[in-house]
């Protein structure tokens, strides 16, 4: 594994690559969720590495690892931005011409916007647990609130109403959704802990784009939607969901019918993060979509 820093624009985005970028394997990007979280949650799929294939993870500009900019309002922290950090990752890594792509949540929508965008030398992708627009999102959000002890749902409702989100009684609250949603591993492992962690030290990021937590999103990103651009992704497209996932199957519905070559696999026992929850099967259904692309 080595680790490092790119230079981009006047910042810098840090990364780590797991394995040998000059193997015949075509390179996995794996792109973090958020935004504005770090790879930390994701490196489990540096394992993927072992069978040959490099994999490189990467700490998006303005989290994780990466440069820091706490100062920069909303029209900074746009979705061009970071899919020029991507396009300036693959360059210094010459693998433009040859790479597959692993989007996460966040990193699955910033994904389909660089397919659709039809690069080169995208061989497959990979959207995982990510839905196709923020406003079908925002519903599914709260058709799971809906569904929680009522008493949960009151004092989310209130603080959100008072625009106290940040009381402990409201953290709470946010913590039994993403139990239920977020990651069903509870204790969460030391890995996701770490991302929560890098993240709650600066939150510029995710407050601006997204908002104070995963289910209520008032951020920039509001009003984001793939939903009638998605046909023009034309590599062959792996989506991965969990069957307790906030990315409920209505989320990601468009990907499946719009795309025109894609694959739904969903994990039953999993909800937004099947590669801590179930691994093993994650892991094993990556690879064998990226052996196909090869």
């Amino acid at each position: 594994m080595t680790e490092g820093v790119i230079p981009f624009r006047e910042y810098e985005t840090w990364y780590r690559v797991s394995g040998d970028l000059s193997a015949k394997l075509t390179p996995l990007v794996v792109v973090h969720g958020g935004p504005g979280c770090s790879h930390d949650y994701l490196l489990s799929l540096a394992q993927i590495a072992r069978s040959g294939r490099p994999v490189i993870h990467y700490d998006q500009v303005g989290g994780g690892r990466s440069t820091h900019l706490p100062g920069e309002g909303p029209e900074f922290w746009t979705v061009d931005l970071f899919l020029s950090e991507l396009d300036n990752l693959l360059q210094f890594f010459a693998i433009k011409e040859r790479y597959c792509l692993l989007g996460q949540s966040w990193g699955g929508m910033l994904g389909a916007e660089h397919a659709i965008r039809r690069p080169h030398g995208l061989r497959g992708l990979i959207i995982s647990n990510s839905p196709a627009s923020m406003e079908l999102w925002a519903s599914a959000a709260k058709i799971l609130r809906s569904e929680m002890p009522k008493e949960l749902g009151d004092i989310l409702d209130r603080h959100e109403a008072d625009g106290t989100t940040n009381d402990p009684e409201y953290l709470v609250a946010t913590q039994a959704y993403y139990d239920l949603h977020v990651c069903r591993v509870v204790p969460n492992p030391p890995e996701l802990v770490r991302t929560f962690e890098m993240m709650n030290e600066d939150s510029t990021v995710y407050n601006t784009m997204n908002g104070p937590n995963e289910f209520f999103c008032v951020g920039t990103l509001r009003d984001w939607t793939v939903v009638d651009r998605v046909q023009s992704i034309q590599v062959p497209t792996l989506l991965l969901s969990g069957r307790h996932d906030e990315a409920t199957p209505a989320t990601v519905e468009p990907f499946f019918d719009r795309i025109p070559e894609v694959r739904w696999e969903i994990f039953e026992n999993s909800s937004h993060m099947p590669f801590v929850e179930e691994p093993e099967r994650y892991r094993a259904v990556v690879e064998g979509f990226l052996a196909s692309r090869d």
